[in-house]
């Protein structure tokens, strides 16, 4: 059992100083949150019956060599932090993520292979793709390419900071980790499975090109509608579902009307076909199609 969650999952923290000296000598882990980063780039720790201090070199796994920048460590406040507790000087009981992270990388993440579908949590966005805690704050790319098939504009299409979310290991190279999690969210038979010809739906237009527009359905299925004016990309639509085509992996919509939006809305929460388990490959094609849509894992010796 995974005994390494994502910041802010572990929710475990000594009750008072006779069981932070336990919790010292048994090298749990802890976790509680951080207030404050010095300009030392310490950061303060907030245990309830006392203060804790993770100096800047405790702060994370390669904040001394240089391969992780301090922002891992000013970005922590407001936000739990796992920890283990070294010792204790007065009112300040000293502490290290970096030992936790140490423990997860040698416990956990040093044994994932590729295929194995994880826990994560979402950290922040980044054009390029969403960075997520895969343990003791241990960091991930999910690639935007790699979140859905249906393609999105930015990784806040589909996630929010903070979301706990299933990811597939991608790649490993060197201890460092690529997630994938579109894999999760069904082949294009299953998503079809959910709709009928003759319904009207809701939609999400994801991309015009010069032959029609790209109404995304589910996350892993997208319909073409014919080009029609003034359809912004990201508008929500009610489409009436003209045709399913499987052996084309193809669903023909008329869009029925539109509806705007100033503001952006939340991503709804995902739906998840495989939530356990490992993957030696995923194929997202029907089998009556001649196009082939696969995904296979590495396996490591």
């Amino acid at each position: 059992m995974n005994r390494y969650f994502p910041e802010g999952e572990l929710d475990k923290r000594p009750a008072d100083i006779a069981e932070a000296e336990e919790y010292m000598r048994s090298g749990t882990i802890a976790e509680a949150v951080c207030y404050l980063c010095t300009g030392e780039h310490d950061l303060m720790v907030d245990l309830g019956f006392m203060k804790g201090r993770i100096p800047r070199s405790e702060g994370a796994v390669g904040i001394d060599d240089g391969s992780t920048r301090d922002i891992a460590l000013i970005s922590r406040v407001n936000k739990p932090v796992a920890f283990r507790i070294t010792g204790i000087d007065g009112d300040t009981a000293m502490l290290s993520r970096r030992l936790a992270q140490e423990e997860c990388i040698r416990n956990y993440i040093s044994g994932l292979r590729c295929g194995d579908i994880i826990d994560a949590k979402v950290t922040h966005m980044e054009q390029f793709g969403a960075f997520v805690d895969i343990g003791c704050g241990i960091p991930s790319l999910i690639p935007i390419d790699l979140i859905s098939v249906s393609r999105i504009s930015h990784p806040s299409d589909r996630f929010t900071v903070g979301q706990n979310i299933k990811a597939v290991v991608k790649t490993i190279d060197n201890g460092k980790i690529t997630l994938s999690h579109k894999e999760l969210l069904g082949t294009w038979q299953q998503n079809a499975d959910r709709f009928g010809i003759g319904e009207t739906v809701t939609g999400v237009v994801r991309s015009i090109e010069s032959y029609g527009i790209f109404v995304e359905l589910r996350p892993n299925l997208a319909g073409l509608a014919e080009l029609k004016p003034d359809i912004p990309v990201g508008s929500k639509v009610s489409v009436y579902i003209k045709a399913i085509i499987p052996e084309k992996m193809k669903i023909k919509l008329i869009i029925v009307d539109t509806f705007t939006n100033d503001k952006k809305e939340k991503p709804s929460d995902v739906e998840y076909f495989i939530t356990s388990g490992r993957l030696e490959s995923w194929k997202y094609s029907t089998d009556s199609s001649d196009k082939i849509i696969r995904t296979d894992f590495c396996q490591l010796p």
